[in-house]
């Protein structure tokens, strides 16, 4: 015989629906990663490539932040494995460097 499971069991579907919206913000961060890392300013006057690379850097973080933020919500934390949120992170880690290298 077969037990029904509990109705606060997170499994299945929970897990794939948030694994969107992680997996959505993992794929801008590292877009903007690899944006800012492969912007090669002209020269010291080049402001816009300087610009663009900050930019790049703050979507970054700012995604890396969000996909942190989302996965400390206990329901997600149950949901989520702990390391679903590492490759975000160590992108917004790498974005913070780059950032503070300048170009």
């Amino acid at each position: 015989m077969t037990t029904p499971p509990p109705l606060d069991d997170d499994s299945g579907l929970l897990r794939m629906l948030l694994a969107i919206p992680l997996t959505l913000l993992t794929l801008m961060a590292a877009y903007f990663c690899w944006t800012a890392l492969t912007i090669r300013p002209s020269g010291t006057w080049d402001d816009s490539a300087y610009t663009a690379i900050v930019v790049s850097c703050v979507l970054t973080i700012g995604a890396a932040a969000c996909s942190a933020a989302m996965w400390l919500a206990p329901s997600v934390r149950r949901a989520v494995p702990w390391w679903w949120a590492c490759p975000v992170l160590v992108l917004g880690a790498v974005a913070g460097v780059r950032w503070g290298v300048g170009g």
